[in-house]
């Protein structure tokens, strides 16, 4: 079940091989993220000394959440995957020009994944291709809709 799409990720890369990984979450965390308190939109996914972090995705704070605990939104999240899955993606990251994005948030036999994905960036005229191919199939829908009635 997903929890939160980064549609413009699809926009703006090719997504060439989709990943599912865990997140290291505290517990105002995961209690806003199923309140559907979070994007990300804006995030993006980096490799620091052979790990994985989601930099960027905000999660806002319930008002409810404990007093004793000084939440930050968009705290830096380790994202947490099999060690020959990480030095594969490195690899293609370092060499082949390929780029790490968020695709979505969603839940897993109970528990919160990131699922990430090896994107190449688009070209301003592959993005508007994709945009009268949607276009297209809008219109195409709405023909097909007047013409049944």
């Amino acid at each position: 079940m997903s929890i939160v799409d980064n549609k413009k990720a699809f926009f703006d890369y090719f997504i060439e091989e989709r990943h599912e990984a865990g997140l290291v979450l505290e517990g105002w965390e995961v209690k806003a993220i199923r309140a559907g308190r979070t994007q990300i939109k804006e995030a993006y996914v980096v490799v620091r000394d052979a790990e994985i972090f989601l930099i960027g995705s905000h999660i806002s704070p319930l008002l409810s959440a404990s007093t004793h605990i000084k939440p930050d939104p968009v705290r830096t999240r380790k994202l947490l995957l099999h060690a020959d899955e990480i030095k594969k993606l490195i690899g293609k990251v370092e060499q082949r020009g390929y780029t790490l994005v968020p695709l979505n948030l969603h839940y897993t036999k109970g528990r919160v994944k990131c699922e990430i994905g090896l994107a190449k960036g688009k070209k301003l005229h592959d993005k508007r291709e994709t945009e009268k191919k949607r276009d297209w199939q809008r219109e195409k829908a709405q023909l097909m809709k007047t013409a049944t009635r």
